[in-house]
């Protein structure tokens, strides 16, 4: 079996989702509660990459992440992940950095909408992640349309998932007024689907939440992982 990498800490809450859920689905692929896949996990400061976003040092921002998949590769993972969307703004240029295979969580996002032929999405995220166009070029090279909410509910959105989620709160006014902004997008807009482009979304918007399908980040993205962790090693 091949051994996964995980660079996390991006936050705490979904890099503890992104083991847990592994090991449910490698357990339910092997069919039995009494064995568990090996893994690393590479727990890096969250708030560093925000920074470094902030004052617009794309380059810092590599090498930061670069350096916590070279350590991973240097003790053996034979893949890696970045668990969480708002880095991925570099995943190129840091899958540069290392010869063991990555796996993209917007690239994973993209074959799943494509898969259930969903032509116009919402994106909710960080403000990085729905003010950059990172996350939206897959789709637009497919004539595939991604919307965001506007300014003001972005801000909103971004304050909320830092204050709140990445500390794991989960507050019932924050969950109704994430609803009111989707809903309005998903009417004004004609949405079939809706991305929740931040891993720690999934704590607050679930299934059944919404007039339109979900497409969970993290849930595809360890999916992923677990295709990749089946195949044989090269």
């Amino acid at each position: 079996m091949k051994k996964a990498g995980i660079i996390g800490g991006l936050g705490p809450e979904s890099t503890v989702e992104y083991y847990q859920s592994f090991i449910k689905k490698y357990q339910e692929k092997v069919n039995s509660k009494q064995k568990l896949p090996e893994l690393f996990i590479n727990s890096i400061n969250m708030y560093n990459i925000f920074q470094f976003i902030s004052d617009d040092d794309l380059q810092g921002l590599i090498d930061y992440v670069g350096t916590a998949a070279q350590k991973l590769e240097t003790i053996g993972a034979d893949f890696i992940v970045i668990s969480a969307n708002t880095p991925h703004i570099v995943f190129e240029e840091v899958r540069e950095k290392v010869s063991t295979p990555m796996i993209s969580i917007v690239e994973a996002t993209y074959d799943k909408a494509d898969e259930r032929n969903l032509k116009r999405v919402g994106l909710l995220g960080t403000k990085f992640t729905m003010e950059h166009d990172f996350f939206k070029k897959p789709f637009q090279s497919s004539n595939k349309e991604i919307v965001v909410p506007d300014e003001d509910d972005q801000k909103y959105i971004h304050q909320k998932i830092v204050d709140e989620l990445e500390n794991g709160i989960v507050n019932p006014d924050t969950k109704k007024d994430f609803q009111k902004i989707s809903q309005k997008m998903i009417e004004k807009e004609n949405l079939d689907g809706l991305i929740l482009g931040c891993t720690e979304l999934p704590m607050i918007l679930k299934d059944g939440d919404l007039d339109v399908e979900l497409l969970n980040t993290t849930d595809i993205h360890v999916d992923k992982m677990i295709e990749e962790t089946f195949k044989e090693l090269s």
